[in-house]
């Protein structure tokens, strides 16, 4: 069967970014101290911070069901009004995006893969519209067809209802869609056992997947724009 699609994880895949929490949440501590009335310390809030986490983790992780950033900030700061928790959420995002790195490139990158194939995005992420609004900056919004989030999905790869969620909204079979990721579990053993072709970016080849499943960057697929598919659909109207 003909690939029509490419599917991207993107965190870590059409972005690099600095994993795990703030590691100087400036901003966010003082939001926090302000939402909840008692001042803390940039080491107090890292620790509360990181056990409200802890605990949706524990909670969601064996079923691999998403939480959402509200979600942890509710346990956070218990007794808060929505409105507060929402507007500490929107300055802790603000601040831990600064981590995040468009890579040079990018963007021709993907327009080049986007005359031949549609494009896709799916992504594990607490908050719904934290990728949309990086596409969008990154001036690459108006090539990738749809974003399927954990968060809004419920459920976060590796369920295969995530991969089956972004299939349906695409209208596409797994047998025509490439998944391109850099997590071995998320993004090559979920497509895969989805029935998906799948890439994984491990440079170093620290993971268990053939030679030829393996890639050093999302750049290593600008040799499939040089194929174009057969099928009318894949190509931009």
């Amino acid at each position: 069967m003909t690939v029509t699609h490419i599917l991207f994880d993107f965190f870590g895949t059409l972005v690099d970014y600095d994993d795990g929490h703030l590691p100087a949440p400036v901003r966010s501590v003082a939001a926090a101290s302000r939402v909840s009335g008692a001042p803390m310390s940039a080491v107090q809030f890292s620790a509360r911070w990181a056990a409200a986490w802890a605990a949706w983790e524990e909670r969601c992780a064996p079923e691999h069901r998403e939480f959402s950033m509200l979600d942890v900030a509710g346990s956070f700061l218990p007794g808060a009004a929505p409105s507060d928790v929402a507007a500490f959420v929107a300055t802790y995002i603000d601040e831990w995006n600064a981590g995040v790195r468009y890579l040079p490139g990018i963007g021709p990158l993907l327009r080049s893969l986007a005359g031949h194939y549609r494009l896709a995005v799916v992504s594990n992420t607490h908050e719904p519209d934290l990728v949309p609004g990086h596409l969008a900056a990154m001036g690459v919004a108006d090539l990738v067809d749809t974003v399927v989030t954990s968060v809004e999905v419920g459920v976060r790869k590796p369920h295969p209802a995530i991969y089956r969620a972004a299939l349906d909204r695409l209208g596409i079979g797994p047998g025509e869609a490439l998944f391109v990721g850099d997590n071995p579990v998320a993004d090559y053993e979920g497509p895969t056992a989805a029935g998906m072709r799948a890439y994984l970016i491990d440079p170093a080849a620290r993971h268990p997947v053939p030679a030829d499943r393996r890639i050093d960057s999302v750049f290593d697929l600008q040799g499939l724009a040089a194929h174009s598919c057969a099928r009318p659909s894949c190509r931009p109207a």
